[in-house]
């Protein structure tokens, strides 16, 4: 595998957004140039939010296609683009996974980014997370050098994050690592809420369906309060 430059944050963008939507929405894939527009500007699950222009993410895309990581599909009448990181950079699903989500929300402690990567590839555990992470930092020069970096622990955080490096060396300075760290934190809590209000329909719908099968009505929330109140009232 030859060498490849250091990234653009532009180019980090549009690649990304070509990894994320080949996992999440296959049936538009590949995507054209207005989908990787929208992909690349999302305000949810991106850090930071970017504001990419029609010309910049062509241009972007044209520069990825000569390092070989993205072509252009032929056959239709508006063309589409594709990414070939695996392929590209020379590594296995599970270390294109991570990089794919360092360079969409930022910094990321292991645990969030196994969280983060549900929709993508699903891990087996942290350990797992943290094997990955430590092979691509441990990345020798005759692969391409490191891919991945772990960061200086905060004042604060109990857990290390990690960053990419596709785009050169990070300066770890302190204020650059906390805003960091805080705005993935905040990524991180999002992400746990969605899964948690997540098992909570499921666990409604599960509920529902069982008080169809018996003849019952399920209980509203606001009469189990006023019951509990009631109860409170009788005890007191």
């Amino acid at each position: 595998m030859n060498t490849i430059r250091p990234l653009s944050p532009t180019e980090a963008r549009v690649l990304a957004t070509l990894m994320e939507k080949a996992r999440t929405v296959p049936d538009t894939y590949p995507l054209s140039l207005n989908g990787v527009v929208t992909g690349c500007n999302q305000k949810t699950s991106r850090e930071p939010v970017m504001n990419v222009t029609e010309a910049e993410a062509q241009a972007a895309l044209d520069d990825l296609k000569t390092l070989g990581l993205v072509t252009q599909q032929h056959g239709s009448r508006v063309a589409k683009y594709e990414h070939h990181f695996q392929r590209g950079m020379g590594v296995p699903e599970q270390s294109a996974v991570l990089l794919g989500l360092l360079m969409l929300r930022g910094p990321q402690t292991a645990g969030e980014l196994r969280i983060n990567t549900e929709r993508w590839y699903r891990f087996a555990d942290i350990s797992s997370v943290e094997g990955f992470l430590h092979e691509l930092a441990e990345r020798g020069d005759d692969k391409g050098g490191p891919l991945v970096i772990k960061l200086p622990r905060t004042p604060g955080t109990r857990e290390d994050r990690w960053a990419h490096l596709l785009c050169g060396p990070m300066e770890n300075t302190p204020h650059l690592i906390a805003a960091c760290a805080g705005s993935a934190g905040a990524s991180g809590q999002n992400d746990r809420l969605s899964l948690l209000e997540a098992e909570v329909a499921a666990l409604r719908a599960t509920v529902e369906r069982l008080c169809a099968e018996l003849g019952v009505s399920p209980v509203q929330p606001e009469a189990a309060n006023a019951h509990a109140k009631n109860e409170d009232s009788l005890e007191t």
